[in-house]
């Protein structure tokens, strides 16, 4: 399975923010949202850097809660991995899993059209194990 079709079923909608929005301003979003991370999109809407849960509690330790009047380019994680549509779930498990972050912006020619969290490409591993599973089945089944 890949990512596009994770974002088949999930959705492409993708919360974004302009690098000048307040850590508290994100930290409100997040909370509404329900959401994990948020996109930060600088000029033409061009990927900029994403924000976490993790990230807004990191600044909040080290600067008190002064933290929350910053903009979000001073905390944002600049340094973005993304993926394609045509990533594969093992693909996005090692990435995330090395790189110790759970978001995933969907990137293509250059443009965002999507994101997937750990949540997303665990759901979507273990329904393909599923389908393994009972493949398999059918075929000992009928020997």
């Amino acid at each position: 399975m890949n990512v596009a079709a994770i974002l088949k079923s999930k959705g492409r909608a993708v919360a974004t923010a302009k690098p000048e929005t307040t850590l508290l301003e994100i930290s409100q979003r997040l909370a509404q949202k329900k959401i994990g991370a948020i996109i930060i999109v600088g000029e033409a809407g061009k990927l900029a850097g994403i924000i976490s849960e993790r990230d807004v509690i990191r600044a909040i330790s080290e600067h008190g809660a002064a933290a929350l009047d910053q903009p979000v380019s001073q905390v944002m994680t600049k340094a973005v991995i993304s993926c394609q549509e045509t990533s594969v779930l093992d693909e996005l498990m090692e990435l995330m899993t090395k790189g110790r972050f759970r978001h995933i912006p969907v990137m293509e020619d250059e443009e965002l059209v999507g994101i997937v969290s750990i949540g997303d490409v665990v759901k979507n591993h273990i329904a393909e194990v599923e389908m393994e599973v009972t493949a398999m089945r059918g075929y000992l089944a009928t020997g």
